[in-house]
């Protein structure tokens, strides 16, 4: 994922949909794609957080993943609460993205 997409870790999430991620991350990299289409089909932001060099980001992580994945890439929906822990197909990261 390319760090000059990630969002300020003090801002309020403005999507309901949360991806953290980490910089050069390879399960991450091949979600990329993925979330574009998923953006693209649905019409919805997925917000990103990178969480290795972005301290206050990987403790954004901690309150949403309360011990779920504790890894990357970490996806959670704060409307339905789901949640993807690591790579996933295009069918779960859909299912994933409705509520």
């Amino acid at each position: 994922m390319d760090e000059t997409k990630q969002q300020p870790a003090a801002a309020v999430p403005e999507s309901k949909l949360l991806e953290f991620y980490g910089y050069a991350c390879p399960h991450c990299k091949k979600m990329e794609p993925l979330v574009a289409e998923l953006e693209k089909e649905l019409g919805v932001a997925v917000q990103k957080y990178e969480v290795w060099k972005d301290e206050q980001n990987a403790r954004l992580m901690e309150t949403y993943d309360a011990g779920l994945c504790m890894g990357v890439p970490f996806f959670y929906n704060t409307a339905n609460k789901k949640f993807i822990c690591g790579e996933a197909d295009y069918g779960a990261l859909k299912s994933w993205a409705q509520d």
